[in-house]
């Protein structure tokens, strides 16, 4: 699964890459309050676009990442005390017939 996973993050920057080499020319940047950067490469423009949505995702993510992290540290807590829970023999009580816990009515 693991090398899945960055087999599909490599074609991912290789198709980004490729769309990028191909878009070249130069182009206007119009940011808010009438602000213009003109002439900046168009290949620039995408890759800090992609670049910004990448670190856009990881903080969407991180919340429901840092919860999962959490669960699992307190489900390992959890097993290592009841591994030790096992480990320790508890004593056994002595074994008591059922009539002298529940005498048996009478017919």
């Amino acid at each position: 699964m693991r090398y899945l996973v960055w087999i599909l993050r490599l074609v991912v920057f290789v198709v980004v890459l490729m769309f990028a080499l191909k878009n070249t020319g130069p182009v206007d940047v119009r940011f808010f309050a009438d602000h213009v950067a003109t002439g900046v490469p168009l290949i620039v423009v995408m890759l800090v676009v992609f670049v910004l949505g990448v670190i856009f995702g990881f903080l969407v993510a991180a919340p429901s990442i840092m919860r999962r992290r959490r669960e699992a540290a307190r489900l390992r807590r959890e097993l290592a005390r009841l591994e030790e829970k096992i480990r320790q023999p508890t004593p056994q009580p002595a074994a008591v017939a059922p009539e002298t816990v529940a005498p048996l009515a009478p017919l």
